[in-house]
């Protein structure tokens, strides 16, 4: 190769390289993606986190499309919403009353977590119901904050900024935080604090109690009326309610209103940090890397604030499946327990255990969400063992009944594993559940105890792997 062509080769390459880093550099930080083996382990605690836990084979299923295929299946999924399965009613076999029966509201979303078939999209809307947190113990209405959460779900996985558009005009959270009686004549700060606070910013980052007060101003406006027999209804915004006067926000002046208090909370300079740390911890119990961060930071404002992205990028995360277990909320543990034993809904007692779980739907204890860090203590752990036999109930072997007399430890133990859809558990849980199987064993030391004692132990063996660890966790 001559001198002269040996040159023009060096220069293309570096050319080349200069290409690549400036389009690296165009693009941002890339995320992590999680390399390891994508088993049925790793499935479960996607369906787990992302879902409400797999039915029988589920997870087995979801492995073989490798992570992407798994990922996708769930952020981009190809069928039409639709719920498969028996409908809901109550323990009388009457159908649900959602929005005038107490507990039916609870009972009608549990039973879409059952049935859906975007476990994702409903997983979302709970994560939305917790961010957002508006409580019927406020609001008063059942059919208002139905109409909320059908609000949460159509808009799971798009854009944040949409949704938090369409939660400031909310009728529910205009009741909640005193939206619909903040008026230019007397200024209501609860849904402006909120704003910045819980849903976009995060308390004491970035704004002053002057930026509480004009965000207030700006948000003036929003009246409704009441009728009897119906309750609040007819939620608009007024013009002639609102403050049209000159605001200082951020340091900015002119003459904002809500739409503008919204946007000017997105494009703050805490929102986007706020932002991924607060959607992570929905689903990976310890916060991201300084470059993780970053890089969810860059790909959710190069997005546009779009939500589907940042979490395929968080579901794909080495940390997901590489990082430390997590403790499953009571109500994703419920769902998961009726998924796996392929129970449908068919009794109202769903809800004041969820309560003594301490996470009724709807009725989220502050507007700060449910305290996640109180998911397990005595309390909760006793109602989450009511919850297992509850689950059980009239689906127990009868120890008046034939029942294998021959059955060995080891075989009831997987037995009972395969009533819940043979979940994965660590070699120590399976070991003391086999210790306790033949701790029984033992004590059947005469032919006409073993079929009754044996009945027994199958019931307590699913209780028992209900209530370990791994069951609580993923």
């Amino acid at each position: 190769m001559s001198t002269t062509a040996s040159a023009e080769a060096h220069a293309s390459r570096r050319r080349r390289r200069r290409g690549k880093r400036t389009r690296r550099r165009r693009r941002g930080p890339v995320v992590s993606v999680y390399r390891g083996r994508f088993g049925v382990e790793q499935a479960e605690r996607l369906l787990w986190r992302a879902g409400f836990g797999p039915r029988p084979g589920e997870a087995e299923k979801l492995a073989r499309k490798g992570l992407e295929g798994a990922v996708h299946s769930l952020t981009r999924p190809r069928r039409k919403e639709r719920l498969g399965g028996p409908p809901p009613h109550d323990q009388d076999g009457h159908p649900l009353a959602p929005a005038d029966a107490w507990g039916h509201d609870h009972l009608w979303w549990l039973d879409r977590m059952l049935r859906t078939n975007r476990p994702l999209t409903e997983r979302m809307t709970l994560v939305w119901h917790d961010w957002f947190a508006t409580s019927n113990e406020g609001v008063g209405s059942q059919r208002l904050m139905i109409h909320q959460n059908e609000m949460l779900r159509k808009n799971a996985l798009g854009s944040f900024r949409d949704l938090v558009v369409r939660v400031t005009r909310d009728p529910a959270m205009l009741l909640w935080l005193s939206g619909a009686q903040n008026r230019e004549d007397s200024p209501n700060e609860n849904y402006a604090r909120e704003l910045m606070e819980l849903f976009t910013l995060g308390a004491d980052r970035g704004y002053t109690e002057d930026d509480v007060r004009e965000h207030a101003r700006a948000l003036t406006g929003f009246r409704n009326d009441w009728d009897d027999g119906v309750g609040p209804n007819n939620f608009r915004f007024d013009t002639e309610y609102h403050d049209g006067g000159t605001k200082r926000i951020f340091g900015k002046k002119g003459r904002f209103e809500w739409r503008d208090s919204c946007e000017m909370c997105l494009a703050h300079p805490s929102h986007s940090s706020f932002f991924v740390e607060k959607l992570w911890s929905y689903f990976i119990p310890v916060p991201p890397g300084r470059r993780t961060r970053r890089a969810l930071q860059s790909l959710y404002v190069r997005g546009r604030y779009e939500v589907r992205p940042v979490v395929e990028a968080i579901l794909r995360h080495p940390s997901f499946y590489e990082g430390p277990r997590m403790v499953k909320p009571p109500v994703v543990y419920l769902a998961g327990l009726l998924r796996g034993s392929g129970r449908w809904l068919d009794t109202e007692s769903w809800t004041w255990l969820s309560d003594m779980m301490r996470q009724r739907l709807f009725v989220p204890p502050n507007v700060a969400g449910w305290e996640d860090d109180r998911w397990l203590d005595t309390g909760t752990w006793r109602a989450r063992w009511l919850t297992a036999s509850q689950v059980l109930r009239e689906r127990e072997e009868d120890p008046g009944k034939p029942y294998d007399e021959t059955e060995e430890p080891a075989a009831a133990v997987d037995r009972a594993l395969a009533f819940w859809g043979r979940p994965a558990v660590s070699a120590t849980t399976r070991g003391r559940l086999l210790s306790f199987a033949e701790r029984v064993n033992s004590a059947a030391d005469k032919p006409y105890k073993r079929r009754g004692y044996f009945a027994s132990r199958q019931n307590a063996l699913r209780v028992l792997v209900a209530t370990s660890p791994d069951m609580q966790t993923s």
